[in-house]
């Protein structure tokens, strides 16, 4: 729903209005970080439950059925303070389906505020720690600031992987490799 048309420019809209309300509250009592870890732990739940993603995506579920399921799971999950009631506000308002970029603007915020910039990295495989730090230690030398570092995982890139900061992309996956071989490959005979 969040993608294509206007319908899309509406959502990021509406979105990014709540996101920066979200962010003027915390920044007043000086819980930026704190928000930000319950919004990160409340989309880590989106990401693991199918139910919840439903509840949140579906326009079948009344503003008081989604309420309802949205505060026990932040009780269960011990999300309480500024993060639990903006969640509880989105809800009660029907716009649970704009939460993701609505967490996604907030983030955008904080890191704007912190001189923070955010790198989207691709892997075939989940790296290891150590790994993950020297991908993050190069970005931020690149970057010349502080790095958010967000990771996905495709297992179509065979290996290598895929950068994404700020407008720039570096694709440096064997993926797109072979299929540059492959396309060659083609013209020649």
């Amino acid at each position: 729903m969040a993608e294509g048309g206007s319908q899309g420019t509406w959502v990021s809209g509406v979105a990014q209005r709540y996101a920066t309300a979200l962010f003027e509250l915390a920044q007043e009592n000086g819980a930026i970080d704190a928000v930000a870890a319950s919004l990160d732990a409340f989309n880590g739940l989106i990401g693991e439950s199918e139910d919840l993603a439903r509840l949140i995506e579906s326009p079948a579920f009344t503003a008081e059925e989604q309420v309802s399921a949205v505060n026990a799971i932040l009780a269960k999950a011990g999300i309480t303070g500024i993060a639990a009631n903006f969640i509880g506000l989105v809800a009660s308002k029907r716009r649970l389906f704009a939460l993701p970029g609505m967490i996604q603007g907030y983030k955008r915020l904080v890191a704007q505020a912190k001189g923070i910039v955010s790198a989207e990295v691709t892997l075939a495989e989940q790296p290891s720690a150590a790994r993950l730090e020297e991908i993050r230690a190069a970005l931020a030398g690149v970057a010349g600031k502080d790095v958010d570092l967000t990771v996905k995982i495709d297992p179509a890139l065979i290996g290598g992987l895929v950068v994404k900061m700020g407008s720039r992309m570096v694709d440096a996956s064997l993926k797109t490799k072979l299929n540059s071989i492959r396309l060659a490959m083609k013209e020649v005979g």
